[in-house]
């Protein structure tokens, strides 16, 4: 049984207008981002601040044997003499606070003191920092890691694939130093 077509009357013209300008606003609600993005780099703006707290160096990959026996892990990197003075302690410290400070995610993070002379270390000084691996750098290990100044001077990182990617400042701030590494640790799908 067919029925005859219902004539419907036509939409009001209020409706018809309220209902383009509701199409408009969703359009451009979506095009606002893009028209943005494309303004900020006609103009060249860049973002004033970054959030990490280390000095991001080019990834470069770095030769010496004992980062490459600690590949698979994140690594913080000291290059300093045996004689350690108390800048040194303080970095070797710091060194293993940010790694506690880590929690479960610990040992996904190893330290490495490279030493640049033949001086051996203090024996209370190697009790002090138990777990840290130590190993003397060869002529060309210093050389690989970039410094504002001398390399004895930062704490570096190295990522699981053993390339240098981050360095902390002369006297870092561990409380911002851990917040780098949370930060790699829990984004990072590896090491």
């Amino acid at each position: 049984m067919n029925r005859p077509p219902v004539d419907q009357a036509p939409p009001a013209e209020g409706s018809v207008a309220r209902g383009r300008l509701k199409l408009v606003l969703i359009g451009a609600l979506f095009a606002l981002p893009v028209l943005t993005g494309w303004i900020a780099y006609l103009t060249g703006w860049v973002p004033g601040t970054t959030s990490n707290y280390g000095t991001l160096i080019a990834p470069q990959p770095i030769a010496a044997a004992a980062v490459a026996a600690l590949r698979g892990k994140w690594v913080l990197v000291q290059l300093d003499g045996g004689a350690c003075g108390a800048q040194c302690e303080r970095k070797l410290y710091y060194m293993r606070q940010v790694r506690r400070a880590q929690g479960k995610e610990l040992n996904r993070v190893e330290r490495l003191w490279l030493l640049t002379d033949e001086i051996a270390p203090k024996g209370e000084l190697l009790a002090a920092i138990e777990g840290t691996r130590i190993a003397r750098a060869s002529a060309g290990d210093a050389a690989a890691f970039p410094a504002e100044g001398a390399p004895s001077d930062h704490i570096y990182l190295i990522d699981p694939l053993g390339n240098l990617m981050l360095r902390f400042p002369r006297d870092p701030d561990p409380a911002k130093m851990v917040q780098d590494l949370e930060r790699l640790l829990k984004y990072s799908g590896f090491g």
